[in-house]
């Protein structure tokens, strides 16, 4: 069945072109955003959610999105959608981070012009009928220091763009690496110099923590007198309040301001200073960067729900649609280990470990571990996926640790996975075979090479002559047929495995009689 996509924003109808021309089924309804009873009601039957900013993806709806795996949002911000609500019950979250950087930095760019020549307050006074040429002195762009706060694929742009106006550019970005500096032909520097020297200062990171209030009282005041501010990134970066003091006392000459801590902004500290410039949220609004946020918003969800791609998600690692496929196995080995491993799991667990051997190290591990992750917690939390089980597993306190090496045995890729809990440890360990086909190949120390069956049974027991036989013939009264038969052991007369693929389910007596067994010490049904 084709996969189902609802669209409840206004969206370009390119992007509608795209989800048919890749077989995704398109339901448009560009008001339903507005009305978030009708959303939750109908929200169950669709795969996709595209959605741009009216839309408000709560906890609320999501909880009657049964059949959801991926919300797409046309645009940067994903305010508008409840991330651990989403992440909770396994859905991928997508922004278009990308397709309005070059909208929202050439309006960084106008505003600081309408600023440093007061447009607005011009035109307004012009058309007005009044011809106040002495009144409108503004200041030139042209050997003025321009200081970036976040220098990413925005402020990289605004950087380029101001350097082309022969501006002075310095840059605050923790993760900005000196290289990248010199490649842009900006300066990187720490805040307080940046505030020193400044005489425009425009934002370009996100709302985050740390960034809260960057520009606050106390580094307005450390900024030069007479600097000017823009912000086209997130409300809250700067305190609106103690900008409106720094204004009226003369401290900051101006501000520019695209964006507000509430929108729609109504009421602001900032309205109404004569040399305050607003506009209500205009960082995107160009027809190029909602065609582009369109259809890529299109492009990403239709590569996840056709070829499990996965672009600029907010909570799951990147696969590209390259590496999609080379992946595919492997993903579904390490979800394998892990249910193995959670189904024979019976203490609390407090670590564990997954190495990565050869070739499989150099493929998107956090992925990879994601998988495991799901596959051991679904044992004891039924509905936990790839999405969710990291958050999960962090909430109980495991320790997870991944490990990347060199190959060191017969495999080109293994994946092993060690599981410390409360009651000791044990290990296991993985490998896909050129049929692309995931298989077990050692269990705590003991090789023993078996494919995955729906239904098997784990049998770990003392070595000793005639229990292959005695075993097989309770399975054989009880009417289960055998399909794949492993066997391994650490030494003769030692301690053995039996992993045996079966058809069908196995009656709960069938298992008393095999522990039954002599030197039987555990048995263990394992469902895949």
């Amino acid at each position: 069945m084709a996969p189902r996509v609802l669209i409840s924003d206004a969206l370009s109808p390119a992007a509608i072109a795209i989800f048919k021309e890749r077989g995704v089924e398109v339901d448009f309804q560009p008001a339903l955003g507005k009305d978030k009873d009708r959303l939750a009601a109908i929200i169950g039957d669709y795969d996709g959610l595209a959605i741009r900013s009216a839309t408000k993806v709560t906890a609320g709806i999501l909880e009657n999105a049964a059949r959801l795996r991926v919300i797409g949002r046309a645009g940067i911000g994903v305010d508008n959608v409840d991330i651990p609500a989403a992440t909770a019950r396994g859905i991928i979250v997508m922004n278009t981070p990308f397709g309005n950087s070059i909208t929202t930095a050439e309006h960084a760019i106008a505003m600081m012009f309408a600023l440093a020549r007061e447009i607005p307050a011009a035109d307004a006074s012009t058309q007005a009928g009044k011809w106040e040429k002495n009144r409108f002195m503004g200041v030139e762009i042209t050997g003025k220091t321009l200081g970036i706060v976040g220098c990413g694929n925005i402020g990289a742009i605004v950087a380029e763009r101001a350097l082309g106006l022969k501006m002075r550019v310095v840059a605050y970005d923790p993760f900005l690496s000196p290289e990248r500096a010199m490649t842009l032909g900006v300066e990187k520097v720490e805040l307080d110099e940046l505030l020193a020297r400044a005489d425009f200062i425009t934002l370009h990171t996100p709302l985050t923590a740390q960034t809260k209030n960057i520009l606050s009282a106390e580094n307005i005041a450390r900024a030069r007198k007479g600097v000017r501010i823009i912000n086209c990134a997130r409300g809250g970066l700067v305190d609106e309040a103690a900008l409106r003091a720094a204004l009226d006392s003369g401290h900051v000459a101006g501000a520019a301001f695209d964006v507000f801590v509430e929108e729609p902004a109504v009421r602001n500290p900032l309205f109404g200073h004569p040399h305050v410039v607003c506009t209500p949220h205009l960082g995107a609004a160009t027809a190029e960067a909602q065609e582009n946020v369109a259809l890529q918003v299109a492009e990403q969800m239709s590569d996840y729900l056709t070829r499990g791609a996965i672009s600029n998600a907010i909570n799951f690692p990147s696969i590209t649609a390259e590496e999609a496929p080379r992946l595919k196995p492997f993903i579904a080995l390490a979800e394998r280990l892990g249910s193995f491993a959670g189904q024979l799991n019976e203490a609390g667990v407090r670590k564990l470990v997954i190495t990565y051997e050869g070739h499989v190290g150099e493929l998107k591990t956090k992925a990879l571990t994601a998988a495991a992750l799901a596959g051991f917690l679904r044992p004891m939390l039924s509905e936990v996926n790839v999405v969710s089980a990291p958050v999960v597993a962090k909430e109980r306190g495991m320790v997870i640790d991944e490990v990347t090496r060199a190959a060191e045995g017969d495999y080109d890729s293994l994946i092993s996975l060690s599981v410390e809990t409360e009651g000791g440890a044990f290990a296991l360990s993985g490998a896909v075979f050129n049929d692309a086909k995931p298989r077990i190949v050692e269990i705590a120390g003991i090789r023993a090479e078996a494919e995955f069956s729906p239904s098997m049974i784990y049998v770990s027991n003392e070595d000793k002559p005639g229990f292959i036989g005695r075993f097989a013939t309770v399975l054989g009264e009880a009417g289960v047929n055998i399909a794949t038969f492993a066997l391994g052991r650490d030494a003769e007369g030692g301690s053995a495995i039996a992993l045996v693929g079966v058809d069908g389910g196995v009656p709960e007596t069938v298992f008393a009689h095999i522990h039954a067994l002599p030197g039987v010490k555990r048995v263990k049904a394992l469902k895949f």
